[in-house]
């Protein structure tokens, strides 16, 4: 048995948030600079170098890649082995969340009644928790500033089990053709397949921590990620939705058992600056 303090994992999440706001993962920035020197479209070059500045000078300055600095998403491996000690984990992961968007003047996003009264909460809390138990004696943190530009044109469709791959395809394609130019393209798409209504949603959020240019392990999945990937890069939406050859940069899919009955499939949609930092501790 391990102890582990809940200040510590407030730390970490602190330090997450900071550091995600500002700047992607390398080989998602990479992905960007690919893209751009594949287009034929002198407009989508354009608009790809003008989003590759941005990164770079957010990154330069230590200001944020998008006014829009998100709901905290935070998802947590707890090893089985471990102890938390000092206090209640939820209070400390908001804390790690209130303080970095607090002190790194990130805008503040949350509020408190989602019908009636919608009352900024004044420190972006509270954070959506994931938490999953797993084997070991370690904790995983990893934190999604997860902007609603794109959120908002996610979609959950419980197919038929008769559903055949071309209309579970021709779904998710046309979710990214309809969130269009205002889900800020390209983009990265979580898609989650099976489990229930609630869990394929959470595999297609969690599908965008896997990071970019990776496939599933299943390579029957992987190809589809593939297919579903060049299919949306044929609608011509393009950069910023101005037409070109880059819609999306990347598809993950997630996948899990499910019922007989029931297919369900979720898209969870991402602008071209897919914010995600990961520690172990």
């Amino acid at each position: 048995m391990r102890n582990i303090s809940v200040n510590l994992i407030k730390s970490v999440v602190k330090e997450l948030f900071a550091e995600c706001n500002i700047s992607l993962e390398s080989n998602e920035k990479q992905l960007l600079v690919n893209a751009r020197n594949n287009e034929n479209e002198q407009t989508a070059k354009d608009i790809m170098d003008t989003l590759i500045e941005n990164l770079e000078t957010a990154e330069k300055e230590k200001c944020p890649i998008c006014q829009d600095t998100g709901m905290a998403i935070v998802f947590l491996e707890i090893g089985q082995d471990v102890h938390l000690v000092d206090g209640d984990l939820e209070k400390a992961i908001n804390d790690g969340v209130k303080e970095a968007y607090l002190e790194s003047f990130f805008r503040l996003s949350v509020v408190n009644d989602p019908v009636f009264e919608r009352i900024n909460t004044n420190d972006n809390t509270p954070a959506v928790i994931y938490t999953r138990i797993v084997s070991g004696e370690n904790v995983k943190i990893t934190a999604i500033p997860k902007g609603f530009g794109s959120e908002n044109k996610s979609q959950i469709k419980m197919f038929n089990p008769t559903a055949t791959v071309d209309s579970i395809v021709d779904f998710v394609v046309e979710v990214a053709k309809k969130a269009g130019s205002s889900a800020c393209p390209p983009f990265f798409i979580g898609v989650g397949i099976g489990g229930t209504f609630d869990y394929c949603a959470y595999m297609a959020k969690m599908a965008l921590t896997r990071g970019a240019n990776t496939h599933n392990k299943d390579p029957k999945y992987a190809e589809l990620e593939t297919t579903i990937l060049n299919k949306i890069n044929d609608t011509n939406v393009g950069p910023q939705g101005f037409g070109g050859k880059t819609t999306a940069l990347g598809v993950n899919i997630e996948y899990y058992p499910t019922h007989i009955a029931g297919l369900p499939v979720a898209v969870n949609m991402c602008c071209h600056a897919m914010r995600h930092k990961s520690k172990v501790i």
